[in-house]
C-alpha cells in the first residue's frame, strides 16, 4: 500500500543504495584513527551523506535545471568520496576489501545516478 504522504526519493532505488552507502562509509571509517575525526572521517562522512541529501533535495525541485543542479551535486560528491577512499587506502586505513566494497556501492550509485541525469535531460 502507498504512503500519500511517502517523498518522491524514497521510491527510488537510487536513493536506497545511497543510503546504503552512506551506511558503508560509515562503518569503514569508525576504524579510523581518533586524529582523522576532524579529517578524513567527517569529509568521507560528509560527502556521502551529500548524495542522497542532493538527490531528495533535486527531486523536490519543479524546474528541470534545479533537478539537474543537485544531481551534478550528487556526483560531484561521489567523486569526493572515490578520491577519499583511494586516499585511506594508501594511508592504511582500511583494508582492500573495505576499499572494493565502498567502490561497488559507489559505482552502482554513479551509475543510477547517471541513468536518472540522463532520463531528466531528455525530458527538456
Amino acid at each position: 500500500m502507498k504512503n500519500k504522504n511517502e517523498r518522491p526519493h524514497k521510491r527510488l532505488d537510487l536513493w536506497k543504495k545511497a543510503i546504503e552507502m552512506v551506511v558503508g562509509v560509515y562503518g569503514a571509517t569508525k576504524i579510523f584513527p581518533r586524529e582523522e575525526i576532524y579529517g578524513l572521517t567527517a569529509q568521507m562522512r560528509r560527502a556521502a551523506v551529500s548524495v542522497s541529501s542532493n538527490i531528495a533535495e533535486g527531486l523536490t525541485r519543479r524546474s528541470i535545471a534545479d533537478k539537474l543542479h543537485f544531481l551534478n551535486i550528487s556526483q560531484a560528491s561521489c567523486s569526493e568520496i572515490d578520491t577519499q577512499a583511494e586516499i585511506a587506502l594508501k594511508l592504511g586505513f582500511f583494508s582492500e576489501e573495505t576499499f572494493d566494497q565502498l567502490q561497488e556501492q559507489l559505482i552502482h550509485v554513479q551509475r543510477l545516478l547517471g541513468g536518472l541525469i540522463r532520463s531528466i535531460k531528455q525530458t527538456k
